[in-house]
């Protein structure tokens, strides 16, 4: 019995000792451990100081960008044609999908038929304009002989007039006179030659003589009021053509200024070509912009990019503006490293830079392209307002542009919104 006793001792003392060792092989352990954290650490602070030291900044809070360009139509409609899926790659030019363009193929139309109307508007004005200006430069030719045509007639007339008034008709007075007179003597020595006759105291012959001498006399003063009487009418009838030459003339002057006045008409056919011509240039800028309006239902990429994050389908309505698909250039992606103020002060563009990529395990080379002039806080949605409340200063970050090697990017091409590690040489 006291044995057993004795070994159930033996067996609880083996049993604290054994505790005993193992809390101690514990503590041995953490402080193990505690030990390497802390060689460790001060490896990594003594790795990240010599990299400092060695002119070297680096930062893990950098992503992939890129300019992405958002692809919307210009014009609306219905879509009828879409040539490409998500992931896809294209070239600037590339079709991407097509609008319905029956309607502005119509308007191509129109535009057509009207630029059609307005060149041969402009056309017949072009005519007319010379017509116009032959035209009236003959009438006025023709009016301005007509009016010297009509001057020399006047002043023959005229002449006529003065001469039928004055010389012809004085003269038919005076011979009309002489002739009264003649017959008046004749008639008296006729009168003294009957009682003589009746008395032969002359013989009959002589007495006939005198009898024809009275009738020839009396004839002529008969002719003479004749001819006095045909001069007044001579000058009647030149008083009358001065009238008529008169009237000619002023037939004439009224006719010349006619054709000056329808001079003014090139002037108004000319405008009528000026606004033709400005209307056929309205009509090819309708024309232009209704055919640009048609190629804008053709949807092109801009630019080389990939198809990420495609809306469109066949059968649907879109209006201007609307967002389609991106594209996103993958050729020209750049890193966005932000940056502590504190790494900063020997950063400058042009300087050396690496970019650590996670998905290939690999680093790529580039360069600083530009530094921001901003810290990303102020640039963010809402900027943080340290006028107010309580301030506690915070290290800032700096969004830093990194350009990479094209031929790094051809070979491991990186992806939009990809987590790097960026380091630049600031030596």
């Amino acid at each position: 019995m006291q044995t057993a006793v004795e070994e159930i001792e033996f067996r609880e003392s083996q049993a604290a000792a054994l505790a005993v060792r193992s809390q101690k092989r514990s503590r041995r352990r953490r402080r193990l451990a505690l030990l390497a954290g802390g060689v460790l650490l001060a490896v990594l602070t003594a790795a990240g100081s010599a990299m400092v030291f060695n002119g070297w900044v680096s930062t893990d809070d950098a992503q992939v960008d890129a300019h992405m360009v958002t692809i919307a139509p210009k014009v609306g409609g219905h879509v009828v044609k879409v040539v490409v899926d998500d992931n896809q790659v294209v070239k600037a030019g590339d079709l991407l999908a097509k609008v319905d363009d029956r309607d502005f193929k119509a308007k191509v139309d129109q535009a057509q038929a009207a630029l059609d109307q307005a060149v041969s508007k402009a056309r017949s004005a072009g005519v007319t304009v010379p017509l116009t200006r032959d035209t009236t430069s003959s009438a006025s030719a023709a009016a301005s002989a007509d009016l010297a045509s009509a001057q020399a007639d006047y002043l023959r007339a005229q002449t006529a007039w003065e001469q039928a008034r004055g010389s012809d008709l004085s003269y038919a007075e005076a011979n009309v006179a002489a002739k009264q007179a003649d017959n008046e003597r004749a008639q008296a020595d006729l009168e003294r030659m009957k009682p003589l006759v009746a008395k032969a105291e002359i013989s009959r012959l002589q007495y006939d003589s005198y009898v024809a001498a009275a009738r020839v006399a009396e004839s002529e003063w008969h002719a003479a009021q004749e001819r006095r009487a045909s001069a007044v009418k001579q000058a009647e009838m030149a008083e009358a053509s001065l009238e008529t030459s008169k009237a000619r003339i002023d037939q004439a002057r009224a006719g010349l200024a006619q054709s000056v006045a329808s001079q003014k008409q090139v002037a108004v056919r000319s405008a009528d070509l000026t606004t033709s011509l400005a209307e056929v240039e309205g009509a090819k800028a309708d024309l232009e912009a209704a055919q640009l309006q048609l190629s804008y239902t053709d949807i092109k990429a801009p630019i080389d990019g990939v198809v990420t994050r495609k809306s469109v389908e066949v059968g649907q309505l879109t209006q201007p503006g609307q967002g389609l698909l991106v594209l996103v250039p993958l050729q020209e992606v750049y890193v966005t490293a932000n940056f502590k103020e504190t790494q900063l002060a020997g950063v400058r563009p042009g300087q050396k830079a690496e970019v650590k990529v996670d998905a290939y395990g690999k680093t790529l080379t580039g360069h600083v392209d530009s530094i921001s002039n901003a810290t990303g806080s102020r640039l963010s949605l809402l900027p943080p307002e340290n006028a107010t409340g309580n301030f506690v200063k915070v290290v800032q970050r700096i969004p830093v542009k990194i350009v990479l090697n094209p031929d790094d990017l051809r070979e491991y091409p990186l992806r939009v919104g990809m987590n790097v590690e960026a380091s630049i040489e600031t030596r």
